[in-house]
């Protein structure tokens, strides 16, 4: 569909303008907003992803992408929550406590939301009692924790800890990322998973939330 592909392309190229105007053009052509979601953004930022992986495209072009991706988002949003359509998933995301780099977290929000999930960013300086109290207000089945700096690591931990003794640690998925954690960090401090890129981390939350 004519329509569809440009809005791909548009997404792709980091161009938000064009891919407000052929989101609306699709609309006008009866696309459906959930079939611009499945058919062509979640494809879009795919592609996005797997150029970022293979060291074509970098943070600069992803920030693009992911701009262009939310103009198109902020059309069809209301439109979806007006037809009761469900997201894939419903996911917590932030830094941690004590961390305030956010350029890989909002990176993994956007990649997310292009990927079907319903984002709710809680930004930097999380405290872990604001990740349980969101995940529970929201009834989130996934919380995503970003750490850039090697000392706030350990925040991720007690994140963790506090969704223990919340009782709300079987209830959701915890994943973790950012530039020092590894997937034996990972693993050694009780996570789910871990995502070594944007790409991997939607990947990984689909996944953890058996879509």
């Amino acid at each position: 569909m004519p329509d569809l592909d440009k809005l791909h392309q548009a997404v792709i190229d980091g161009d938000w303008k064009t891919a407000a105007a052929a989101t609306q053009a699709a609309l006008a052509a009866s696309v459906t907003p959930m079939a611009i979601v499945t058919d062509c953004l979640m494809p879009a930022m795919k592609e996005v992803g797997r150029l970022f992986d293979c060291e074509e495209y970098f943070v600069p072009e992803m920030l693009l992408s992911a701009r262009a991706m939310k103009a198109s988002m902020e059309i069809i949003r209301p439109l979806l929550a007006a037809a009761g359509a469900e997201p894939v998933g419903r996911v917590v995301i932030g830094t941690v406590k004590g961390d305030l780099h956010d350029i890989g977290k909002n990176l993994v929000a956007s990649m997310l939301e292009g990927g079907g999930f319903e984002v709710i960013d809680l930004g930097a300086d999380v405290s872990p009692e604001r990740f349980v109290e969101a995940a529970a207000a929201r009834n989130a089945q996934l919380v995503a924790l970003s750490a850039l700096l090697t000392v706030t690591m350990t925040s991720m931990k007690t994140t963790i800890d506090a969704f223990r003794a919340a009782g709300l640690r079987d209830k959701v998925k915890i994943m973790v990322g950012g530039a020092p954690v590894t997937e034996q960090y990972a693993q050694s401090i009780g996570a789910d998973g871990y995502g070594e890129s944007a790409g991997a981390a939607v990947a990984l939350a689909r996944k953890l939330v058996a879509v």
